[in-house]
């Protein structure tokens, strides 16, 4: 028995794939969803979805958006999701250092966009560095 898991951003489309198990930030948690799921629709934060399929475990660093499991079917719809290869980890550890620098002295108008870039540069480098 597989998921089949179909992964989207507004850009294109990012996995279309058999998998046997997928794991990714809810929004109030990690979700793991296995064959035989029952029906769910929740939103996404910003984090690493992490699949397993016959090629091994496979990452993406993944953005807000929202999630259906139907029918052995896992459909994601991010802002945005990179797979390894097209992360460059230098620039997202400088991501991350200017993001957190900010954060030191960030009105509250301000906080919430720099937590989320916080958040995007922390999901690269965890992705890009395999983890």
């Amino acid at each position: 028995m597989a998921l089949k898991l179909v992964v989207v951003t507004p850009e294109k489309k990012v996995v279309e794939a058999d998998v046997e198990q997928v794991e990714m930030p809810g929004e109030l948690g990690y979700l793991g969803i296995l064959p035989g799921h029952a029906p769910l629709i929740s939103l996404l934060k910003t984090g690493v979805l992490t699949y397993r399929g016959a090629g091994g475990e496979k990452s993406l660093a993944l953005s807000s958006g929202f999630v259906e499991v139907a029918n052995d079917a896992v459909s994601v719809l991010a802002d945005l999701a990179e797979e390894p290869s097209q992360i460059d980890a230098g620039a997202a550890e400088k991501d991350r250092a200017q993001a957190e620098e900010e954060m030191k002295t960030a009105s509250r108008e301000t906080l919430d966009e720099i937590r989320t870039r916080l958040e995007i540069a922390q999901a690269r480098l965890a992705v890009a560095r395999g983890k």
